[in-house]
């Protein structure tokens, strides 16, 4: 056994033990990419950098061993400077959307995509599910909502956009809503001034973490605008009741008739734990509730809504006129983590959003590599013509329009994942036209695109050590080398038994498996 020390603690390990192992049986993670427990390093992410504090240099902790007496620091500023420049070297060439651009379009970030799957496999129960952990009212938003995620849509590119609201109008009309279990009191207090969408979405939304809130308005029906403005045509007044029905199931204490004045308004920031106001237009009064505002309405702040009182938020159209309803339901449910954290004494940060790698626009010769994973065929509509929703066997069929633009890896790729932590950018070594993207889909199990391939080597050197007849290789010369199958053979027989397992070994969304 020798003695090290790392970030000054001392640590035995065996000889021949890299530091980056010595390092994980401290529980300190060193972040790496091109590392696999079953082969050799390799040395080629270089994030796993560390510091030699005796000498002040940065080596590449998976490949060096352990020496006795020696001395290693983990993370510093000049450490994370370099950690940060391998990432944004190696997302210089990654083309891929980590999150479909749908999803980012969507004010309430809504998992358009899954949505789609799950509607495709006419899991309609599931796939409502899936919309109601970021909408609160799909049906109603599903006829009124002016759709900015189609305008996003990648198909829009190819033919038509995906017709998201009609599919999301179709799983809140039929799919059965998933059971409220109430969850256990926290003991927690809320109340929210406004039962329009904005004030709906963050009273549901607090009342499935097991804040109670009470939920004032001045009408004697929750649903402000949607109730009021809207003609009943194109949102019936039995869909409207319906789903503020289910929020209101939820536990959440609605009081109608309740108009709030300012003395009001200080006994509730005494009574609760905190306050949102989700009031509507404030027409001009820049000081109401005496808290700090402009015409416009009042000031928050714009990543977590808390106002110039600490506990008290603000939502929609309390901030300024907006007639995008899905806008508000996003702010209702985003502000409900704010709320949150602040009941929690947390820092209020707001819902967290991670890095996204994104591309841009396909072009014209990345059509059909889209397609492979989607159907040829024009958008659809409901054939019942009018305001009418689609048939099961239309929305199917819309859906599989998808093209599954979203990562398979978007939960555990460690690019996105160390990405985010180091705050790289992107586009910080752009020099190039970005690479065309295209997919390798001819294996039953797998899915390889090589545009997010690092060239970490995991899957070259585990289909060596498996002994694959063909494998993958490195083929080409310097930049422009890749990782592919050999003599451009087929994917099917280059895995033949380790499919799985270089799927799970890569360290991006490059090599997948299908289902996924």
């Amino acid at each position: 056994m020798i003695t090290i020390k790392i970030n000054n603690t001392a640590i035995q390990v065996e000889e021949g033990t890299s530091v980056m192992k010595a390092a994980q049986q401290m529980g300190i993670d060193v972040p790496n990419m091109c590392w696999h427990d079953e082969l050799e390093h390799f040395t080629s992410c270089m994030l796993c950098l560390v510091k030699d504090s005796s000498r002040g240099k940065l080596f590449p902790s998976c490949s060096v061993k352990a020496a006795e007496g020696m001395e290693v620091i983990t993370d510093d500023e000049e450490i994370k400077e370099a950690r940060q420049t391998a990432l944004e070297l190696l997302l210089s060439e990654h083309v891929g959307d980590c999150e479909a651009p749908c999803q980012l379009g969507c004010p309430a970030h809504m998992n358009i995509p899954l949505m789609n799957r799950l509607i495709a496999a006419g899991k309609f129960s599931e796939s409502l599910e899936v919309v109601k952990r970021d909408i609160a009212l799909p049906a109603v938003l599903g006829r009124i909502c002016p759709a900015p995620c189609e305008g996003a849509c990648h198909r829009r590119t190819v033919d038509e956009s995906v017709s998201i609201c009609l599919l999301k109008r179709f799983v809140g009309d039929e799919g059965n809503a998933p059971e409220i279990i109430p969850a256990i009191s926290t003991g927690h207090k809320v109340a929210v001034i406004g039962a329009g969408p904005a004030g709906l979405a963050a009273a549901y939304y607090l009342q499935l973490k097991g804040v109670q809130v009470t939920l004032f308005d001045k009408a004697e029906k929750a649903g402000g605008q949607l109730r009021t403005e809207i003609s009943r045509e194109l949102l019936p007044l039995d869909v409207l009741d319906a789903e503020i029905d289910l929020i209101l199931k939820s536990g959440v204490d609605f009081k109608g008739g309740k108009a709030i004045d300012q003395e009001a308004f200080d006994q509730m920031t005494m009574d609760y734990n905190a306050v949102v106001v989700a009031a509507g237009t404030f027409d001009g009064d820049t000081n109401r509730f005496n808290l700090k505002g402009t015409a416009k309405g009042i000031e928050a702040d714009r990543s977590t809504y808390r106002t110039s009182a600490e506990n008290v938020f603000a939502i929609g159209n309390s901030l300024r006129t907006s007639k995008l309803a899905i806008r508000s339901l996003g702010q209702g449910k985003e502000v409900a983590s704010s709320v949150w954290q602040f009941l929690n004494g947390k820092p209020v940060m707001g819902e967290r959003r991670m890095f996204n790698s994104r591309f841009g626009r396909l072009v014209k010769e990345e059509f059909s590599e889209y397609l492979k994973e989607s159907v040829v065929a024009n958008r659809n509509h409901p054939e019942s013509g009018g305001r009418n929703g689609f048939t099961a066997e239309e929305a199917i069929a819309e859906a599989k329009r998808c093209l599954r633009c979203d990562c398979r890896a978007i939960d555990d790729c460690k690019l996105r994942i160390y990405s985010d932590s180091y705050n790289a950018d992107q586009r910080r070594f752009k020099t190039s036209e970005r690479r065309k993207i295209t997919k390798l889909d001819n294996h039953s199990s797998i899915i390889y695109e090589p545009q997010k391939c690092i060239k970490c080597g995991i899957c070259v050197r585990l289909t060596e050590k498996d002994q694959e007849k063909f494998g993958f290789t490195y083929i080409g010369r310097g930049f422009d080398i890749e990782v592919g199958v050999p003599f451009n053979g087929e994917l099917e027989s280059a895995l033949t038994d380790t499919a799985i397992k270089v799927a799970k070994g890569c360290p991006t969304g490059a090599i997948e498996l299908k289902e996924k």
